[in-house]
């Protein structure tokens, strides 16, 4: 029983009502942060661009968005093979539009890392090995970006003057220290969190705000996965060098691909665009959206990125723009992602009416 229960606990909820939900929340998140954007930035101006509909931009764009998927394929295979696992590129890029469809319908991103283990699962992979995976892919985009992004804060030329970040700047800074301080911990000292987790444990079961069987089931399942992890990380660490470097390589590749379509668009546009600048725009945009409680920061994104660009577009341009880069880099993703987890969970269901229909004609042409 517990072997037919796992998969269906590391399942993502992809109930009809449930999706339509998520994708009716990301759609008004996503409006409301335009509408923000058109009113309190734009003048109430939009103005469509016929440039963006040149061939050669669209070239531009359709070779662009090639490297951006193909290089977000390639950073988890090569992670993968780090681990000892290879996957067909056929299911690694099927989960590339997956996952961006799930990672942004859920809030935080949460749903991603379900849906790709799942995934993974599915096609034959451990889930221990599933589970470091897609958590080290996620680490090293974090480690990029959280990296840049202090660069960004105190020497960006477009960054300097804004208010709020005068007043928060400092704060970031520490944060992000924090956060890859805790990363450098989880991989590197892993008995020390443990310990202190522990210790954190006891003290809420002490004051009777853990109840005993919660606290012994918490207790293991904190050691375990954090264990597994570290235990994982260690794996790709000393797997093949060139298997390592080249993801992180790729990963680069992804970031950089991504943050290129603003710049793509600007300059369509005939804008004479600084790209070191909207680069490093693009790094800090994305370092908010890892924040956002909003399904796949929709909203916060928009607003962020009006906030940041307003001074470099005209008015009439600055929702095209906005608009423009969303769709380029999210929701064709997410639509592609959408068909492809029906193909998949209808793939799924099909195998499993497969699986049974021997067993039913074998009962019924059984001569006894």
């Amino acid at each position: 029983m517990a072997g037919h229960n796992q998969p269906r606990q590391q399942q993502p909820d992809t109930s009809g009502w449930r999706l339509v939900g998520f994708i009716v929340l990301f759609l008004l998140f996503s409006g409301a942060g335009t509408w923000t954007i058109y009113t309190q930035f734009a003048g109430r101006n939009f103005q469509f661009d016929e440039r963006l509909l040149n061939p050669w931009f669209i070239l531009c764009a359709v070779i662009l968005l090639g490297v951006y998927f193909v290089s977000d394929g390639l950073r988890l295979h090569y992670t993968l093979r780090a681990l000892g696992h290879c996957l067909p590129f056929k299911h690694i890029f099927r989960l590339v539009f997956i996952n961006i469809f799930f990672s942004n319908v859920t809030p935080m991103a949460t749903g991603g890392g379900v849906a790709q283990i799942w995934y993974l699962r599915r096609h034959g992979v451990r889930l221990g090995t599933a589970t470091a995976a897609t958590t080290i892919r996620t680490v090293l985009a974090i480690a990029f970006i959280f990296t840049v992004t202090p660069a960004c804060l105190l020497w960006l030329d477009a960054l300097q003057g804004m208010a709020i970040l005068d007043r928060i700047a400092g704060l970031l800074a520490l944060f992000i220290v924090l956060y890859l301080g805790f990363f450098a911990v989880v991989l590197l000292r892993t008995r020390w969190l443990i310990l202190l987790l522990s210790r954190l444990l006891r003290t809420l079961r002490r004051f009777h705000l853990l109840s005993p069987r919660r606290h012994s089931r918490w207790q293991y399942r904190m050691m375990r996965e954090m264990t597994r992890f570290s235990r994982s990380f260690m794996i790709y660490v000393r797997g093949p060098r060139r298997f390592v470097l080249l993801s992180i390589l790729f990963t680069l590749v992804f970031l950089v691909s991504l943050f290129s379509f603003p710049a793509v668009i600007m300059v369509a546009l005939g804008y004479d665009v600084d790209y070191i600048s909207t680069l490093g725009l693009l790094f800090v945009t994305t370092f908010v959206m890892y924040f956002a409680p909003t399904p796949g920061a929709s909203g916060i994104s928009e607003g962020v990125f009006g906030t940041f660009f307003r001074s470099m577009l005209a008015p009439g341009h600055l929702v095209l723009v906005t608009l423009t880069w969303r769709f380029l880099t999210i929701y064709l993703g997410m639509f592609i992602g959408l068909i492809l987890m029906q193909v998949e969970l209808s793939s799924g269901r099909r195998r499993a009416k497969a699986e049974t229909r021997p067993s039913v004609t074998g009962t019924r042409d059984d001569p006894t």
